[in-house]
């Protein structure tokens, strides 16, 4: 049996609707002639995904692990593929019928390539404030990066000789992975088109939170990897969030603190008056992400109040990790339902 050009790896877990939307989307893919695998790697859902996946064609891979995350479930994938080329996909993800065939061939045209990806957006930005921020947190400038997403098209020859992701890291095992993958010579590229839709579906602010504190998770655990390197990866973006994250839990304290014991407001004015006043100066730098003002306002304020939630989540690492005890996976979707 000859191998396909382009394996197509889904990981997803109670997905329901979201999962058969993205499958529903890999018929779509165009100037692929040779070839199209696709293998979807559950981790023990209860919602059908598995005999969903299965009904499209898809070889199947369900995941019993005791710690499971996203890193074991694209090894798992990706070992089990036979394409040259391999596509990662969330399974709450639409992939865009042209982004592979653009992709290959940027890879075709440098060797030295080893992942491209592309412009992540949400599909309803609409549905909530949450959606609408965190729309702006996909966009980056397009040209050799650093690191890549979870949506990406990578070179197997590549995976093989980095030994894949991570299996220990329950987040970050993308960036540790392209850390790796520069380390051995290869580059990142980010291209100036459309790759996938996104359906985030957060809607609380409790989701949000948890967002934020596994991003935390991931600068220590992934930062403590290389912090004695030549390329101290993410180090600098660790210390910048422990540090604007603790000015901002002790100041709000200390307006508090202070008010009550005066018996004013000024205080608590004046910090929200500094937040909005570095919210604008953030929003102004971000203007080339969006034409709206508004969510750009909103995107200035989430870029210095997310700072508290990921500092905890730094810090809950550190204390783990000196208990000699690890997270499982911190999740803040909820189950897509079989419907």
């Amino acid at each position: 049996m000859s191998s396909p050009a382009i394996s197509v790896v889904v990981i997803g877990r109670d997905e329901g609707q979201r999962l058969v939307r993205c499958l529903d989307s890999l018929k779509q893919i165009r100037g692929v002639e040779d070839g199209v695998e696709i293998v979807y790697v559950d981790s023990a859902s209860k919602d059908g995904s598995p005999e969903r996946a299965a009904s499209y064609g898809a070889e199947v891979i369900v995941l019993q692990a005791d710690r499971p995350s996203a890193a074991l479930g694209r090894n798992a994938g990706w070992r089990a593929a036979r394409g040259e080329y391999i596509l990662f996909l969330d399974g709450d993800t639409v992939l865009h019928p042209d982004f592979v065939r653009e992709a290959r061939a940027e890879m075709e045209k440098d060797t030295t390539v080893a992942a491209v990806w592309g412009h992540r957006r949400e599909m309803h930005p609409e549905h909530s404030i949450y959606n609408r921020i965190l729309d702006l947190d996909w966009v980056y400038a397009p040209g050799i990066v650093e690191f890549c997403g979870g949506d990406v098209l990578m070179r197997r020859s590549v995976l093989e000789q980095m030994d894949g992701y991570d299996g220990e890291l329950i987040a970050g095992e993308e960036p540790e992975l392209c850390r790796r993958m520069r380390a051995a010579g290869y580059s990142i590229l980010h291209v100036d088109k459309p790759m996938t839709g996104h359906d985030l579906q957060m809607t609380r602010w409790g989701q949000y939170w948890k967002r934020a504190t596994r991003a935390g998770h991931a600068f220590a655990e992934v930062s403590r990897r290389f912090r004695n390197t030549a390329d101290p990866f993410w180090e600098g973006e660790r210390r910048r969030n422990l540090i604007r994250g603790g000015f901002w839990m002790l100041s709000f304290v200390v307006a508090v603190v202070t008010g009550i014991a005066f018996r004013t407001v000024w205080p608590f004015a004046l910090w929200v008056a500094m937040l909005a006043v570095l919210s604008l100066r953030s929003a102004w730098k971000s203007r080339w992400k969006s034409n709206d003002a508004a969510t750009l306002l909103l995107y200035g304020i989430h870029s210095h109040l997310q700072q508290v939630p990921i500092c905890i989540g730094q810090l809950r690492y550190e204390f783990d990790r000196r208990r000699g005890t690890r997270r499982t996976l911190i999740e803040y979707k909820e189950p897509s339902g079989a419907k």
